[in-house]
């Protein structure tokens, strides 16, 4: 078989790619492989009372699949340079928010009309932050909900599913480079196609590491961001969500000059667990539907860790720590701020008096035989700062769920039209390393697509 364009990976580069490819050229022949489901057929089968832990499906319908990793997010959408991603050292930064408006204009037809979208435009949070020595980012947020996002993608999947071929459940094992394209070998067949897009995100990694190696695409290591997700009553944060809905705080500690942030702040929202390749680490839920919302905001402290030589497996070392995690609390560990303060590991009972429900049934421990001590005291600090703009943040009963790590490819080398070094042959989204975000990998994608309709 032979198309005009092949799209690996199904998440939101992929799919912002199709449609825009659509758009300007319909009549190009146009396939999608993805290794994991399609998105009706993802279903994780932890239900928390048959099921109460991961066991290791061959696609992990949470990471994978149409969507990507995306699909049963909170749905922000994020429409900023400040923060997601450095496409904008691509592409410009005017082109990037560009892109990423049109992104927004996209999902709003495509059920999203109604959402809210926040801005920190004009807020006096900002000020009262940096009173204390924390940094909240300029940023508009579309937040689309987990509810409201599955819509989107049910919409823009019917609009796509008769004008592009997907190949669902079908990992691509190889792309060469053939005389005036390549060949994307998958299971005991392969096809070959002109223009080439690869869009696999953070679960392909190691895929994307063996590709760039075999096509000798030149690369350089990335960072990992390793920390804990914090779940208090959503009253502690309200003033701040319900103008914000996110706010993306930044903190450079004094003891260490580490930057501790905030990311993913879901209000009134609940704590998941999430799998990336068999290791169980914590994210964050939130949604539209008043009917399933929590009592609770939760939202990570994430600090990051860059490398240098010798050392260049940034995720390496970030998978070491959640597999220490999964060791000791045989998934996700949970623990009372005032018991790590105190040195004491949480218990059942003591989380069972606690003056907060856990969103999340986790396994309670001490998170400090498991974070690095600098990550940890970063954490606490950014705790006590945080207190000060939301008092009642460094509560004793705060839960702390660890850990959270954020894995980013490596840094693909690519050009202004984030092609690399083969001609016709494009990677975009968060597996190019370039992007971290809904947003950003969005708009990577129709930056993509425009440049091969011409």
């Amino acid at each position: 078989m032979k198309y005009d364009v092949i799209i690996i990976g199904a998440g939101p580069g992929g799919i912002f790619s199709a449609y825009e490819l659509i758009q300007r050229k319909p009549g190009l022949k146009i396939a999608v492989f993805e290794a994991g489901h399609a998105l009706e057929k993802r279903r994780c089968p932890i239900d928390g009372e048959k099921v109460k832990s991961c066991i290791g499906c061959k696609s992990c319908s949470i990471m994978s699949g149409f969507g990507g990793a995306g699909a049963f997010s909170d749905g922000k959408y994020n429409i900023t340079n400040d923060f997601g991603g450095t496409l904008y050292e691509y592409i410009g930064k005017n082109q990037a928010l560009e892109l990423m408006r049109y992104v927004d204009e996209i999902n709003m037809n495509y059920g999203g009309r109604g959402t809210k979208l926040y801005s920190t435009a004009g807020t006096k949070l900002k000020k009262e932050c940096i009173q204390h020595d924390l940094h909240l980012l300029d940023a508009s947020v579309r937040h689309l909900g987990t509810d409201i996002n599955y819509i989107v993608l049910e919409n823009l999947h019917a609009y796509l599913r008769d004008k592009v071929e997907f190949f669902f459940d079908t990992p691509v094992e190889s792309v060469a480079r053939t005389e005036g394209g390549y060949e994307i070998r998958y299971g005991e067949r392969s096809c070959f196609c002109e223009k080439c897009i690869i869009s696999v995100g953070r679960s392909g990694s190691k895929w994307m590491e063996r590709v760039c190696g075999e096509l000798q695409i030149p690369t350089k290591s990335n960072r990992v961001d390793i920390g804990v997700r914090v779940e208090l009553p959503a009253e502690v944060f309200s003033h701040l969500t319900d103008e914000l809905y996110e706010s993306k705080i930044v903190y450079r500690t004094p003891k260490y000059g580490d930057r501790v942030r905030t990311f993913c702040m879901n209000p009134k929202g609940a704590v998941v667990n999430e799998n990336t390749n068999g290791i169980i680490t914590v994210n964050g839920h939130s949604y539209e539907d008043p009917a399933r919302q929590t009592n609770n905001t939760n939202f990570a402290l994430l600090v990051a860790k860059h490398f240098s030589e010798p050392f260049k497996d940034s995720n390496g070392y970030g998978e070491s720590i959640a597999r220490l995690s999964n060791m000791l609390g045989g998934g996700v560990i949970v623990q009372r701020f005032g018991d790590l303060i105190r040195g004491q590991r949480s218990t059942n009972q003591r989380i069972e008096e606690a003056f907060i429900t856990p969103t999340l049934k986790a396994t309670p421990g001490d998170l400090s035989l498991v974070l690095p001590k600098r990550i940890l005291d970063g954490i606490i600090e950014m705790i006590y700062a945080l207190d000060k703009v939301a008092p009642g943040t460094a509560n004793d009963d705060t839960l702390l769920y660890g850990v959270e790590v954020k894995f980013y490819n490596m840094e693909v080398e690519v050009n202004e039209r984030l092609e690399s070094c083969h001609e016709g042959l494009y990677i975009i989204g968060d597996g190019s390393g370039i992007t971290h975000s809904l947003s950003h990998a969005s708009a990577s994608g129709v930056h993509v697509a425009r440049d091969i309709a011409g």
